[in-house]
């Protein structure tokens, strides 16, 4: 019995400083930062809900020009693509983060601040593997 063998080069895939998802990764660790330092300072003045959509709305634009002029550099958005996936991006994480923090408190009486930073963190790692798909293959396409 004979087997047959792959005789075609092998292509190898290796992260380096310019990949996409590099620059992505690190936006989203700033952006994530950032918003929870926004989100903290805003929270002693008001509600959980609402500094977490302020947080969301002083983040996304910057980081979607980041996206724009690094990460996705070398692709030429359509420009009503791109208004679309801010204003996407935007309702997604407020009203995802705002289910995440009503659910938290229907939980966990009186939540601390640091508790619903930390778990809005997490909520928006979760979101950001989603917003990379889109990103890649609806907004930032090479067509």
């Amino acid at each position: 019995m004979t087997t047959a063998q792959w005789s075609g080069q092998r292509v190898e895939h290796r992260l380096d400083a310019t990949h996409p998802l590099v620059w992505y990764l690190v936006a989203g660790a700033v952006t994530t930062g950032l918003q929870e330092l926004i989100f903290l300072a805003a929270r002693p003045v008001i509600e959980s809900v609402a500094a977490n959509v302020v947080a969301i709305a002083v983040t996304t634009l910057a980081n979607t020009e980041f996206h724009r002029r690094v990460t996705f550099a070398h692709m030429r958005p359509s420009p009503l693509k791109l208004h679309l996936q801010s204003l996407g991006t935007f309702a997604f994480y407020a009203g995802y983060g705002s289910v995440v923090l009503v659910l938290l408190q229907a939980i966990v009486h009186a939540p601390s601040a640091t508790l619903e930073a930390v778990v809005l963190a997490v909520t928006s790692t979760i979101g950001g593997a989603l917003r990379f798909v889109v990103l890649r293959w609806w907004v930032f396409t090479t067509r």
